[in-house]
């Protein structure tokens, strides 16, 4: 373990319907059972708030005395050090796979008790063969002895495969869908991408709607279609 201890500036959303909504999603996840420990958390597309779910969930998860570590696994192209406002650089995945850090030196603590962290590391040219290495199962198969939940914060997979690669490493897989944006078509090419690398699909968080306008039940029913999913929703 890293000896120096990361503060995170920007946490968990300050919204009661917000932090209702992530407690849901973390009780989902645990009635998934046992066998999931490790659980990637994706989308089609970039900016649809699969970053802040999967963090909020790590946060969560660490509050009822989970040991968990939050990986980003986006070596393309990672938002945590920048959002969390992180005043200097950190170790990360990247620096890990490629034989320049070891493991204890790439994850960190944090202020927040019980919850660890893997930042993605410099941007590599060449991240899916990175995560190809066999290091990157070595590395899930010794951090699945240390915490409870491992949460993987994985690349948009509608046009990258680093998504489809981790995914072999992991218990299950949750889709975050931006309400109204993405079409149904885009969602299912994801849905086969996951369904072919054999990770389970835990379900899907409908991400960003407004539940005070008059539209919301309509959008809601839009992903009426993912009827094998579990649905979650996150404001």
């Amino acid at each position: 373990m890293n000896s120096q201890t990361v503060e995170l500036k920007r946490i968990m959303k300050d919204d009661y319907n917000y932090k209702e909504a992530i407690k849901t999603l973390r009780t989902n996840i645990q009635f998934c059972g046992n066998s999931i420990h490790v659980v990637m958390f994706t989308s089609a597309m970039p900016d649809e708030g699969k970053s802040d779910v999967s963090f909020a969930l790590a946060e969560s998860l660490s509050q009822i005395g989970k040991k968990t570590l939050m990986v980003d696994a986006d070596i393309r192209k990672s938002v945590l050090v920048s959002r969390y406002q992180l005043n200097h650089e950190v170790n990360g995945l990247s620096q890990y796979l490629s034989g320049q850090k070891s493991l204890e030196e790439s994850i960190y603590q944090t202020n927040v008790e019980n919850l660890n962290v893997m930042f993605a590391g410099p941007y590599s040219p060449n991240p899916a063969e990175l995560l190809e290495e066999e290091l990157c199962g070595k590395m899930f198969r010794e951090l699945r002895e240390k915490y409870d939940y491992i949460i993987v914060d994985t690349p948009p997979m509608a046009n990258l495969i680093d998504g489809a690669i981790v995914a072999r490493h992991c218990d299950g897989a949750v889709m975050v869908i931006e309400s109204g944006a993405i079409s149904y078509h885009l969602e299912q090419k994801v849905k086969s991408q996951l369904e072919k690398t054999g990770c389970r699909i835990l379900g899907a968080v409908l991400n960003k709607v407004d539940v005070h306008g008059e539209k919301y039940y309509g959008k809601y029913g839009k992903y009426g279609r993912y009827g094998k999913y579990k649905k979650y929703d996150s404001y």
